[in-house]
């Protein structure tokens, strides 16, 4: 099959401090001017200038007609980069990217709707966009109306929608406008479970009508459901390339590491964490775990252990307004388990600010044997402030739980549970056995 995507000798600097070279607006000139002194004495005291980094460096992959392509990583390692050159948002330092075919992408919220339009306006001027006749988009208004079900803001500029409004009405568009090559970016982490589901599920009605579909998630299952091939990148380079599988094993044993970085006992540095998600404040400073019998976390927490995890972080202003979170995922992925300040049904704290710890005790730990990744989060006033990936990785190992002899090994956890033979003549349902026909034994 031809190739509809090829990446030849990729590469995009940025330039960290530097004047960008683009027509300022007057609010830009009068911030730049009053900033001025400021930072001449910042320069002054830091004489090694703008700074520059490398987001790509010599990526070079193809991608044929038909191939849906999971492309994972940390953050920061160039994903989203990649997919605003591809998608001719951005324009590469070096290298080329040849396109053929009509691309519909869906990167950051913000990105390819006009603010003062209406959502009705929005899918005509998006349909243009993509070489459409204005019967072509008629026939699929509908559908992507339902699809959005936000039908009573139809006529409301998209201005005033909310992150989860827009996303669903920009994958409505993008999916069913019929474009040759759908890029989508992690931006679907912002609708609900159910419509994420939705459009999961239409992803994967779209690779079947043999379109190309160019997919960035953190939700691995989802990366090695959807798609039949895989790329990782790894600090703007190209990692590997090869099946969905393998790219996933790959990134969960190569890529990621042990995340244990900036580890030092059972204490985990947060201050520099680089899955920190972009533009959140390091507000999270420190994990601490606490094991029984003051055990190291690299030997693993055995099925049913207690775990005690503190949480240090620093609240920047005096509020009573916060909470922390949790959340337990396998190396699929999948959260298996979320601990939240708001779970907790006794929160006497008054106002505080500063260094704090908050302290989380799981009496027992029942998840079965494996590998688990934590991710942490923080809330001001329910608004999320900061939030860290791949904050820390331990592993559960077998236990005698139940006091058999025989460890857990299959599911997601373990219960406590009992079994006992009871008398079959004392249960309601026997008489109604006894009246089923016998079993016949099966012929030699």
């Amino acid at each position: 099959m031809s190739n509809v995507i090829e990446v030849r000798n990729l590469s995009k600097q940025y330039r960290i401090g530097g004047v960008k070279a683009r027509n300022e607006t007057f609010r830009e000139f009068l911030l730049k001017t009053l900033k001025r002194p400021l930072r001449a004495f910042s320069n002054s005291q830091n004489s090694g200038g703008d700074q520059s980094f490398w987001a790509l460096r010599d990526i070079n992959f193809d991608i044929t007609e038909g191939e849906v392509v999971g492309i994972i990583g940390r953050n920061g390692a160039g994903k989203s980069t990649l997919l605003k050159i591809i998608s001719r948002i951005t324009d590469p330092t070096d290298g080329y990217i040849r396109v053929r075919g009509r691309l519909a992408s869906l990167l950051e919220v913000g990105t390819g709707f006009h603010p003062e339009l209406t959502g009705r306006e929005n899918i005509f001027l998006n349909g243009a966009i993509l070489g459409m006749t204005r019967a072509e988009i008629l026939s699929k208004f509908d559908e992507i109306v339902a699809f959005s079900e936000i039908e009573r803001f139809l006529d409301t500029p998209v201005k005033r929608y909310s992150s989860g409004m827009y996303i669903r009405l920009a994958f409505s568009v993008a999916a069913h406008l019929n474009p040759e090559i759908l890029v989508v970016d992690e931006v679907l982490a912002v609708g609900d479970m159910a419509f994420q589901k939705k459009c999961l599920g239409k992803m994967n009605d779209v690779s079947r009508s043999g379109r190309t579909i160019l997919f960035v998630s953190h939700n691995i299952s989802a990366i090695e459901h959807l798609c039949k091939r895989g790329i990782v990148l790894t600090q703007g380079q190209l990692a590997f390339s090869g099946t969905a599988k393998d790219a996933v094993h790959y990134y969960m044993h190569t890529a990621m590491g042990d995340g244990d970085t900036g580890t030092s006992g059972n204490c985990v540095d947060l201050s520099q964490a680089p899955g920190r998600w972009s533009q959140r404040r390091p507000l999270l400073r420190q994990l601490e775990f606490c094991l029984e019998d003051s055990k190291s976390l690299k030997a693993g927490v055995r099925i049913g252990a207690p775990l005690t995890i503190r949480v240090h972080f620093t609240l920047p202003a005096p509020t009573s307004s916060f909470d922390i979170g949790l959340g337990f995922d396998n190396l699929l992925g999948q959260r298996v388990f979320t601990a939240h300040t708001a779970f907790e049904p006794v929160r006497g704290h008054d106002q505080v600010t500063g260094l704090q710890v908050i302290e989380c005790e799981i009496p027992s730990l029942t998840l079965v044997p494996g590998e688990y990744v934590l991710r942490v989060w923080m809330d001001i006033g329910q608004v999320e402030v900061d939030k860290i990936d791949n904050a820390a990785r331990f592993e559960v190992i077998p236990s005698d739980y139940y006091g058999t002899g025989k460890s857990p090994w299959n599911g997601v956890f373990v219960l406590k549970h009992h079994w006992s033979l009871v008398d079959p003549k004392q249960n309601s349902a026997y008489a109604a056995s006894e009246a089923l026909p016998a079993i016949k034994p099966p012929l030699s």
